[in-house]
This record gives structure tokens, C-alpha cells and sequence, in this order.
């Protein structure tokens, strides 16, 4: 397990690269510290979404199976995780967001196989489940987001009158 944590925590912080740097670009001089602490901040917040999107889905296979699944919980493996390092390139607005969600689908299908095998709900159902635990994280993450960048915003003064 060692190995795919630090393949989770290396394929946050490469997702968060993906969405901090093409923001450094538009804002030039901007401090170190500030950059680095964003990364670092965004990447674990990357890597914990990651973590927790075989669990969510478990959790979602639990809800629409009449019966508990009856394996082990689903977890990453090396091999699943490899591929989402290679967010960064991918996460690059203009540079490939189509092929990003490609890459997230592709993940996706390899996480509903084991899903698929430890309950009764079959591959499409099993990646039903994949997709919907994805899909609200990923909503779950971007509304905390737009929520931080609201709340960093400056506002501008008031006029005086």
C-alpha cells in the first residue's frame, strides 16, 4: 500500500499542476511561497479525492445491490493509479481537456471491473457506480474551488463619498 499512496499523493499533485500553472501564466509575479503552498495545499486535496473514489463507489454498489458485496472493500492498485499521473499534461485547459476526461474514463472502466466482480451488479452497473462517484466528487471538489477563489478574490474598495 505504501506504493499507491505515494502514487494517489503524486497523481494530486500532478492534477493540481495541470489547474494551478495555467494560472501562474495569466498571473505573473506572484510569490513563491504563495505558488508552492497552493500546490501543495491543492495536491494532497487531489490526491484525498482520488483516494476516496473506490470507496465512494463501493459505498454506492452497497446502496443499489439488495445484498452486501461480498469481497473486500475496492481499492487501487499500482496499475490504476499510474495512469492518473499523467493529469498534468492532460489537465492543461487548452492542451487536452477532452483527453483528461478520456483518461478518467479510462481509469474509471479498470476501477468497475473489481466492482463488477465483488457484487451482483454486473460491469455496466458496477460502472454506473464508478461514474456517479466520480462524477460528485469531482462536482464536490470544483464547488470547493470556485468557493476558495470567491473567498480569495480582493474586493474593491468602496467609493468614498
Amino acid at each position: 500500500m505504501p506504493l499507491v499512496m505515494v502514487l494517489l499523493l503524486f497523481a494530486g499533485l500532478s492534477e493540481a499542476a495541470g489547474r494551478i500553472l495555467p494560472l501562474l501564466a495569466r498571473r505573473p509575479g506572484m510569490p513563491r511561497t504563495l505558488v508552492v503552498g497552493l500546490l501543495i495545499g491543492a495536491g494532497l486535496v487531489e490526491a484525498a479525492v482520488l483516494t476516496l473514489w473506490p470507496l465512494t463507489a463501493w459505498t454506492l454498489a452497497e446502496r443499489v445491490t439488495s445484498s452486501p458485496p461480498a469481497g473486500d472493500t475496492l481499492e487501487w492498485t499500482p496499475g490504476l493509479v499510474a495512469p492518473l499521473l499523467l493529469c498534468a499534461v492532460l489537465a492543461f485547459p487548452l492542451l487536452g481537456p477532452l483527453l483528461h476526461l478520456l483518461l478518467f474514463v479510462g481509469v474509471g472502466s479498470g476501477l468497475a471491473g473489481p466492482l463488477a466482480a465483488a457484487t451482483e451488479l454486473g460491469w455496466w452497473g458496477a460502472a454506473g457506480c464508478v461514474a456517479v462517484a466520480g462524477a460528485g466528487l469531482g462536482v464536490a471538489v470544483e464547488a470547493v474551488r470556485r468557493l476558495v477563489v470567491r473567498l480569495s478574490t480582493p474586493r474593491a474598495p468602496e467609493p468614498i463619498s
